[in-house]
């Protein structure tokens, strides 16, 4: 699908939902019957959009709140999404787990927290090479069930466009749960509450967090005294959530995006939020092409090889108007070189006046192999990037807009450490991601309350 640049002003030519296709493309297999994928993209435009423009810019007005310190966003959920992991259960856990963090969240930063699920379409992975090697046999790359499939064998592997439907119905299906999650009582203050309390008497550092936790239990008794509860405030017995994915397979992106009908404005409608990854993010690329257009609150990852004429000309390209909340900027430097990476992009852009929010990602920068060739993260060194992310905030005097966390609500076993102290050893106990590691529901639960405590002690 490479192309050549036909098209020399990205800013300032006309843009269409394919105008993508005139630009060099990265990260976007070769679909070997162009006749299915054909047919495949033209009944993905016929379906229904997944979500609403309407959602979409309600969504963008909370990130500008979070780009001045006035909310603070949760960000979560898997790695890549598993069509096998298509099961009411996982999609309850992982959104019960968030609920969960952002209560602790909202006490410990006190703003309302911003919650947002990498889920309902994060199913495309970017690889660093296009094959695998596995002993003598050398196959493509497994790039996310919408592509292909994890199984290491030829037919597997050859990318098939009906999985870009399967996709769809997959995230509907997603997106109904969660809808009702969101709206059917199951999201009670209260009840998540009681969840948290099971979680610290259950944590080997129940008496670091039990004080906090019996602190918002008295905050909700308060709120309950003076009248405040399900049946008086939906805030209490309902919350908004919203969905996120890396827009990287742009077929099913230009399929699914839509004008909408009260502003006559392009909107990506397969997901409220969508981000450009480290691989992708080139000014003059297809990916960054098709996100001008769409309006969307975008995402941009940020890491240790982006240069601050980078960051600069991406906020031109993608945001010209400097509109709060359009732009979220990433960070993902690693615990070890957050120090020296971020404070000159983050001044940069300060002192040039683009509004944006910042999020820290502490997953990605701290990725390690154990000597058994294993993917795994460590939960300190997770901590440590948001601490590090923190205080170059705080030194740069920009509001830290929130987290953005590969975790799942299962009992995996992929990061190292945490209050369990969970060692390499244990890894192959439930090591189940097909690509990178996850916090398990305990791991990122005890994440929140240390964020809380950072967050406490900063405000």
């Amino acid at each position: 699908m490479s192309a050549t640049l036909t098209q020399p002003n990205p800013t300032s030519a006309p843009w269409m939902p394919e105008s993508w296709r005139s630009f060099p493309v990265r990260q976007i297999p070769s679909y070997p019957d162009t006749a299915a994928l054909d047919a495949v993209e033209q009944r993905l435009g016929a379906y229904p959009p997944l979500v609403f423009a309407g959602e979409a810019r309600r969504l963008k007005s909370h990130l500008a709140q979070a780009a001045q310190g006035r909310a603070f966003v949760l960000q979560g959920g898997a790695c890549a999404e598993s069509f096998s992991e298509f099961k009411s259960d996982i999609v309850r856990d992982t959104f019960r787990v968030l609920l969960q963090m952002a209560v602790v969240l909202t006490f410990g930063a006190k703003v309302p927290v911003i919650k947002l699920g990498r889920m309902a379409g994060q199913f495309a992975k970017p690889r660093s090479s296009d094959t695998e090697t596995q002993g003598d046999v050398t196959l493509p790359s497994y790039r996310g069930d919408i592509i292909n499939g994890p199984e290491f064998t030829p037919e597997a592997r050859i990318p098939d466009p009906v999985r870009m439907e399967t996709g769809y119905f997959q995230s509907a299906g997603i997106l109904n749960l969660l809808r009702a999650f969101s709206r059917g009582g199951y999201a009670n203050l209260h009840q998540v509450h009681r969840w948290n309390l099971g979680f610290v008497e259950r944590s080997p550092l129940a008496n670091r967090y039990r004080a906090m936790a019996e602190r918002i239990g008295e905050t909700l008794a308060f709120m309950q005294a003076c009248g405040i509860d399900a049946a008086s405030s939906a805030q209490v017995d309902e919350t908004e959530f919203y969905t996120s994915h890396e827009a990287l397979l742009l077929p099913y992106e230009q399929a699914l995006t839509r004008i909408d009908s009260t502003t006559g404005e392009w909107y990506d409608c397969s997901a409220h939020f969508v981000w450009i990854g480290d691989r992708t993010r080139q000014p003059d690329g297809a990916h960054v092409e098709f996100l001008r257009g769409v309006r969307n609150p975008i995402g941009i990852k940020v890491g240790p090889t982006t240069s601050v004429d980078d960051i600069r000309r991406l906020n031109d390209i993608l945001n010209p108007n400097n509109e709060a909340g359009r732009i979220t900027l990433i960070s993902r430097m690693g615990a070890s070189k957050i120090g020296e990476f971020l404070p000159p992009i983050m001044r940069a852009v300060r002192d040039s006046g683009q509004q944006v929010t910042w999020l820290s990602d502490p997953m990605h920068g701290n990725t390690i192999s154990t000597q058994q060739k294993v993917k795994t993260r460590s939960f300190d060194s997770i901590m440590d990037e948001v601490k590090g992310f923190f205080s170059v905030c705080a030194a740069e005097g920009v509001p830290a807009g929130g987290v953005h966390l590969e975790m799942t609500g299962q009992n995996v076993t992929e990061c190292v450490g945490g209050a369990q102290r969970l060692t390499e050893a244990d890894l192959g106990d439930r090591y189940e991601t097909f690509c990178d590691p996850r916090m398990n529901a305990e791991q990122s639960l005890e994440l929140a309350f240390l964020i809380a405590e950072e967050l406490t002690a900063r405000v």
